[in-house]
């Protein structure tokens, strides 16, 4: 199996529960095509660099996970038949990226203040 990872940016017209129910959809088509969640990071909303289709925010979604490359195909498919995604990207990891993006997540989590720090 290949690790790949997929960022997609959600409409902003969706609530919370439509944005946690649109990311579920694609966790589920990962798990049913055989495959796993690595990793998942919600980066929120956010202002986006040009609009696209007149919005000019978006939530952001990250998805690390492994799957066989057989079934990438269809996965994509589905982000250009759902309305309520703007844009996604996913892309094959190679050992260098995948290295780079758990030195960034274990950085990140030993960055972050505790709370009597906070």
């Amino acid at each position: 199996m290949n690790r790949y990872e997929t960022v997609f940016i959600m409409t902003p017209v969706l609530s919370e529960e439509q944005a946690a129910e649109t990311v579920d959809k694609y966790k589920g088509i990962i798990t049913s095509n055989g495959g796993n969640i690595v990793f998942e990071d919600s980066w929120g909303l956010k202002k986006l660099a040009y609009p696209i289709q007149k919005k000019t925010t978006g939530f952001y979604h990250l998805l690390e996970f492994q799957m066989d490359g057989e079934h990438i195909r269809a996965f994509e498919t589905e982000f250009r038949r759902d309305e309520r995604i703007l844009r996604f990207l996913t892309t094959r990891m190679e050992k260098h990226h995948i290295t780079y993006a758990e030195s960034r997540r274990n950085k990140k989590a030993t960055t972050k203040p505790t709370e009597t720090e906070a």
